[in-house]
């Protein structure tokens, strides 16, 4: 395992200075080129959003390939990170790099990203599809993932997307309700220097949306005048590919509606009705 760890390394910085190489005509931006930063929401179009920051490996000189993903819990074991630990692994990122992580939105956190250093984006998706993509990632396609055995003992896709919905309260792993999970993410959105994206934007509107993330990227990044808008919205559009992403299920959108009972819509109204107005997802509690 170290071996293959370390075979990782050497082989991410060649990548990365054969880059620098290919790229070398290209002035160096006034405070060096930043890192590429996706945060997510979990379930929320996360290797989407890493696809599409891979692109821009095309026109400027970034890693080729993810430099690390970072969870605020551990997938297995579902224990949760220490905030030492999301700074440490932030302040190991490096010029050039791209990275993703669902990191939440702690003071120190959102100074270090809201620095020169980043180009960050924040990507989440309606909380009503992200229960019911968890249902489906938990009990079908995460075999190791800490809540599985117990999704899987559940009588019914009922049972579980009330769960998901709802949390845990029996067992000692973290896991609290939809609403509770988002709370830490929020900040993200009150900052200027993070690029907010609605999944459903990217699926449903995405050239007007990979423009966004153009315009965001060339605010910290200038190209070489040569490099077309045109030329860099092919880069990104090109990179997307779902079927290289592990959790890739539908893509689709609005897909909760095939799924919510009465039921659901009134639990997850009680837990979480007020962030579906604040996300933009609803107006009021009248759906």
């Amino acid at each position: 395992m170290a071996l293959k760890s370390f075979l990782r390394t050497i082989l991410y910085q060649t990548e990365k200075s054969t880059q620098q190489i290919r790229f070398s005509s290209l002035p160096k931006p006034k405070d060096d080129w930043p890192t590429l930063l996706g945060i997510s929401f979990p379930k929320s179009g996360t290797h989407l959003l890493d696809q599409i920051l891979l692109g821009f490996s095309n026109v400027a000189p970034f890693s080729k390939r993810l430099h690390s993903f970072y969870a605020e819990y551990e997938g297995e074991s579902g224990a949760k990170r220490s905030p030492e630990q999301a700074l440490d692994w932030l302040d190991s990122l490096r010029p050039r790099d791209i990275a993703s992580a669902h990191l939440f939105a702690r003071p120190d956190a959102i100074k270090r990203v809201c620095s020169p250093k980043f180009v960050p984006y924040f990507i989440f998706r309606d909380p009503r599809d992200v229960v019911v993509s968890h249902v489906f990632y938990v009990t079908e396609m995460e075999t190791r993932h800490v809540h599985h055995d117990y999704y899987q003992s559940l009588p019914d896709f009922d049972s579980r997307l009330k769960v998901s919905i709802l949390g845990r309260t029996d067992t000692d792993v973290e896991f609290p309700n939809i609403a509770d999970r988002f709370a830490p993410y929020l900040d993200w959105l009150n900052h200027d220097e993070v690029l907010s994206i609605h999944f459903e934007d990217l699926i449903e509107d995405r050239t007007v949306t990979l423009n966004k993330i153009i315009d965001h990227f060339l605010t910290r990044a200038p190209l070489h005048p040569s490099c077309t808008r045109q030329l860099i919205l092919n880069s990104l559009e090109s990179s997307i590919n779902p079927t290289k992403s592990p959790t890739f299920r539908s893509g689709k959108t609005g897909e909760w509606k095939k799924h919510f009972t009465d039921e659901h819509k009134k639990i997850f109204k009680d837990v979480a009705g007020d962030l579906l107005i604040k996300l933009g997802y609803e107006k009021d509690s009248e759906w």
